[in-house]
């Protein structure tokens, strides 16, 4: 039984489609990428170090290629967006487990809902660039259309795994929690994550 779900939600331009790495795509969307090869969708994704000099070039080149520059977020564009995920957590009754905002990605722990995950994702990033916009620090705003509209700032992919017992929930929020430490960043403490308590021994528990 699903009881949760561990999110990565890239920033635009983090993760190509077609990295030489891996990617969680199955095909490439946008044309200014196509040339620079098929989509590598797999599970076992390559570390940078491994990559030769020629894939490292190809990735480059491939990033250099996007219509705008890749998103990296300041300290304080993250603090608008960890706001804007808090008032869509309270309002809609999310359970959140742990979550880390980094400057090209960010990892969630989210409990089981009502609502599909791909929704509840989508919800949060909605959420959280409304918010950024309200506080003037979104990272596109220099590339707004006529109507004052940014681009997107998340990529419109994610990668998901379903967590079925204590010990993935467990080990997820581990990961979670390390990984801004793996950035040379602290930990990350939010008001609107819940401390895992264990899973209720109930048959079937949405927990919201």
């Amino acid at each position: 039984m699903i009881h949760a779900y561990h999110v990565v939600m890239p920033m635009y331009g983090f993760w190509l489609p077609n990295d030489p790495r891996g990617s969680w795509s199955d095909f490439v969307r946008k044309w200014e990428l196509v040339r620079f090869g098929k989509s590598t969708k797999t599970t076992m994704r390559r570390d940078l170090i491994d990559l030769s000099s020629d894939e490292i070039a190809a990735r480059d080149a491939a990033k250099a290629s996007l219509r705008y520059p890749t998103v990296s977020l300041t300290g304080l564009q993250a603090l608008s967006i960890a706001k804007g995920f808090g008032r869509h957590c309270a309002k809609n009754n999310y359970t959140l487990w742990a979550c880390a905002i980094l400057p090209e990605h960010t990892h969630l722990v989210i409990a089981r809902h009502t609502f599909k995950v791909e929704q509840m994702v989508n919800l949060l990033k909605g959420s959280a660039t409304r918010r950024i916009i309200e506080d003037a620090r979104h990272p596109m705003q220099a590339y707004a259309s006529k109507d004052k509209r940014p681009p997107q700032m998340w990529a419109s992919n994610l990668w998901k795994v379903y967590l079925d017992s204590e010990n993935a929930i467990e080990e997820a929020i581990g990961y979670v929690l390390d990984n801004p430490v793996k950035e040379g960043k602290p930990r990350q403490s939010w008001s609107f994550v819940t401390p895992f308590a264990g899973i209720p021994k109930s048959s079937w528990t949405t927990y919201h």
